[in-house]
């Protein structure tokens, strides 16, 4: 039978590890995974962590490690196929009906296998003979020792077009070429790939050869070759030194990407061994998700050069789209024209640890560096930039982290340009715009000429929850110095009918005009436009559970609740969208996809709504609290 990758992945999402183990070894709760003494070896101090996200075990002290398949080998003694059988029936799974080709592939692998480790060993011999004296002086000088070299397996490939074809032979040509060893070209005879270049082996997440690294030893282009795609070798899927970082990143609960071999290598002989490297392109999408199943935060280390830097925004951009709550990217800025390696050598593994302590969250490299893209200095500019920012933020597929995104990118627009903007005249006579002249009868109100973000477009009125909307806005007349600070994110008021739309167009003007205005001051010049008795309805404490629609109490918590008001207010009807969405594509073809999620997103409308039961909460506590001291 075929057992493919995505069969065994399917089974290990189905397993709940944890239940797994349990029902033989006794487990508690310890943050986001379970811990419990390890059933491999006798202990009495807890080291066995158990973590379903990851689907993955852990001994501290024995080093045991493994998933659910490996849990009913190791521990259980099954083998391998009666395990995944029994796991298979758990979890309500069919096991594959036998596939005679599945079988042929698997065998042609395994073949594939043995010959990259033939050709593995075969390098290794040739840096050992004479003719590997120059590869071992280019490892001695860049500080090499002898036990990362065996233990990262350097070899060396001889300046010849034939030598390694005749060394594995007995393989014969056709497979050595699906290797990637070979090179073919019509009407020729097959030649190595590999001439004049120290060697270094890639290897798969469980340890087999599966490509190849050359360097090579003097001048010449390139400087480093990388065997092409192959059936065992993908690039964009493989991470360098993933199978020596795996264990020292859960031991660590770090992992770092730098750009090159020779950075995972010098980081491991300085000991820190939790590093991988992408293989001669930008990180792909699937190699962020690999990163992701060992680390939540992810810390880029690439070169402080130019190219480095580029690098490092290029995978931001990437990471955006696949953004989720608490799964993030961190960068580590190296001086310039430094990789770890040259950092490592000069200054000792000390100032390494020195900059990952001031490593740089996502949002602010990716708002230092359109801030540096080009001047700011004209209106236009910053229209431009402000215009940028928020369709980046929009890449982003999880709608509260997108929420998140934008409000951050906005406050810290109006902390950087909000003092360039006009200066308020004291002096000055207020002089109200045309949407708040008095109206005729039957007159139709004309909004002011604001500009509107394309999200705030995308918003319906029938999505915006309009008891909570009415909240807001008295918020903003309780505190119109608030409204310039989320211009953008009400731009959805604008799009609600009736009074209220009409009433946030007003407060909205009227602040735009008055920068220093008050809230009296406020609903003296709405009554004055014919908004009295919908602004006094507002302001009517008692209709309003929050800490923001109250005449008194404490002015920062009041900022501070209706900013998460706002949040909520804009996240609701994008997250009630999606699940509309996704409930109707599960009702047409129910898969296990689709179920995940929509009840991935029922949680994040509970969340929503257990936010804003939080701030009805927190209000009445602090009442309650002030009615004591009375």
């Amino acid at each position: 039978m075929s057992l493919t990758p995505a069969f065994l992945d399917e089974l290990r999402a189905r397993t709940s590890l944890s239940a797994l183990i349990g029902k033989t070894t006794k487990l508690t709760k310890a943050g986001r995974e379970y811990k419990g003494c390890c059933p491999f070896h006798n202990e009495k101090t807890p080291s066995f962590y158990v973590n379903d996200d990851k689907g993955f075990y852990h001994c501290f002290g024995c080093s045991a490690h493994g998933d659910a398949i490996r849990w009913m080998t190791d521990q259980r003694g099954l083998p391998f196929i009666d395990a995944v059988k029994e796991l298979a029936q758990a979890a309500g799974m069919e096991m594959p009906a036998p596939d005679k080709r599945a079988a042929e592939r698997a065998e042609k692998a395994q073949s594939l296998h043995d010959v990259m480790a033939a050709a593995a060993e075969w390098f290794r011999q040739q840096l050992d003979g004479i003719e590997g004296a120059p590869a071992r002086a280019l490892l001695d000088k860049r500080g090499i020792s002898d036990s990362i070299r065996r233990a990262f397996g350097f070899g060396f490939a001889p300046d010849a077009r034939g030598k390694l074809r005749a060394a594995l032979k007995q393989f014969g040509d056709a497979m050595l070429i699906e290797a990637g060893l070979l090179i073919s070209v019509e009407g020729k005879e097959p030649y190595d790939r590999f001439r004049g270049r120290l060697m270094i082996p890639i290897r798969d997440a469980r340890g087999r050869v599966i490509a190849f690294g050359g360097r090579i030893i003097g001048e010449g282009e390139p400087k480093y070759l990388n065997s092409p795609d192959t059936p065992l070798f993908d690039k964009g899927r493989t991470l360098y030194n993933l199978d020596r970082a795996l264990p020292a990143a859960r031991k660590a609960d770090r992992v770092f990407v730098v750009e090159g071999y020779m950075d995972a290598i010098a980081l491991a002989q300085a000991g820190i061994g939790e590093v991988v490297a992408p293989l001669g392109t930008a990180l792909t999408e699937h190699q962020l998700e690999r990163l992701w199943r060992i680390s939540d935060v992810p810390t880029l280390c690439l070169d402080g050069d130019s190219a480095g830097q580029k690098a490092a925004i290029r995978a931001a951009h990437r990471a955006m789209p696949l953004l989720a709550p608490g799964r993030s990217l961190q960068f580590v800025t190296l001086p310039d024209g430094q990789d770890p390696d040259d950092l490592i050598r000069a200054k000792g593994v000390g100032a390494f640890e020195a900059l990952v302590r001031d490593a740089t969250p996502l949002v602010d490299r990716l708002w230092t560096h359109e801030i540096a893209a080009e001047p700011l200095s004209t209106p236009e500019q910053r229209a431009g930039f402000r215009a940028r920012m928020g369709e980046l933020a929009k890449t982003i597929g999880d709608p509260v982290v997108r929420s998140e995104y934008q409000a951050e990118f906005r406050r810290r627009y109006d902390d950087q340009f909000g003092s360039q903007r006009r200066p308020f005249d004291r002096n000055r006579a207020f002089e109200p715009r045309q949407p708040f002249t008095p109206r005729r009868p039957g007159q139709k109100w004309t909004p002011p000429p604001a500009p509107v973000t394309e999200d705030a477009k995308a918003f319906s009125a029938a999505g915006i929850d309009r008891v909570l909307a009415k909240a807001v806005l008295a918020g903003l007349i309780r505190h119109p110095a608030e409204i310039a600070r989320h211009m953008e994110v009400l731009g959805s008021l604008r799009m609600a009918d009736g009074a209220l739309g009409r009433l946030f167009e007003a407060v909205v003007d009227v602040a735009l005009e008055d920068r220093e205005l008050d809230s009296a001051r406020l609903v003296t010049i709405l009554a004055h436009s014919g908004f009295e008795a919908v602004a006094r309805d507002l302001l009517r404490a008692d209709t309003m559970p929050y800490s923001f629609t109250q005449p008194t109490g404490d002015e920062a918590r009041a900022r501070e609740d209706l900013d998460e008001a706002i949040a909520i207010l804009v996240a609701r009807p994008e997250v009630d969208a999606a699940l509309a969405d996704a409930t109707s594509a599960m009702q047409a073809r129910f898969t296990d996809e689709a179920f995940e999620r929509q009840v991935a997103l029922v949680r994040e409308k509970q969340a929503l709504e257990l936010r804003l039961a939080n701030l009805v909460q927190s209000n009445e506590d602090a009442r309650a609290f002030d009615s004591e001291d009375d």
